[in-house]
């Protein structure tokens, strides 16, 4: 046990400073008197809420006058499903249990609130046994 000296301690690796640490004033200031090149830099609008600046584009957006909407499902697709749905008995609650989607869908294609999706009208069709996709799509 002789070999072994107790009061000397062997560090395998020192731990920089964290990035908190790194950058703050004080980390700053004393890389700089010891010579070392510090980069620094200003964010833009830092510490402030502005996100969203306002760009002359915006007035020229204001001034456009032609509406842009996504197409909704006819009246007559609406009115196929309900005939449909009513014609098997079903509540818009039991059509959209039966297809897995919600309630407020059933309520929207059948109001003409609804944006066309293959993918529900097929399940729609399917299940009530009418066809309102021609109709969709149109």
């Amino acid at each position: 046990m002789a070999e072994s000296d107790w009061d000397t301690v062997t560090v395998l690796r020192k731990k920089g400073p964290t990035a908190a640490q790194a950058k703050s004033k004080q980390a700053i200031l004393a890389a700089q008197r010891r010579g070392e090149d510090v980069e620094t830099s200003k964010k833009w609008a830092a510490g402030q809420n502005k996100q969203h600046s306002i760009t002359k584009n915006t007035a020229k957006l204001d001034r456009e006058t032609e509406e842009l909407h996504h197409d909704r499902v006819t009246l007559e697709v609406g009115k196929v499903i309900q005939r449909g749905r009513q014609s098997k008995g079903l509540t818009q609650k039991d059509l959209a249990t039966k297809i897995n989607e919600k309630p407020q869908v059933i309520a929207d294609y059948e109001s003409g609130r609804a944006i066309p999706n293959n993918q529900v009208l097929g399940k729609i069709e399917r299940a009530i046994g009418e066809c309102p996709l021609n109709l969709g799509r149109g």
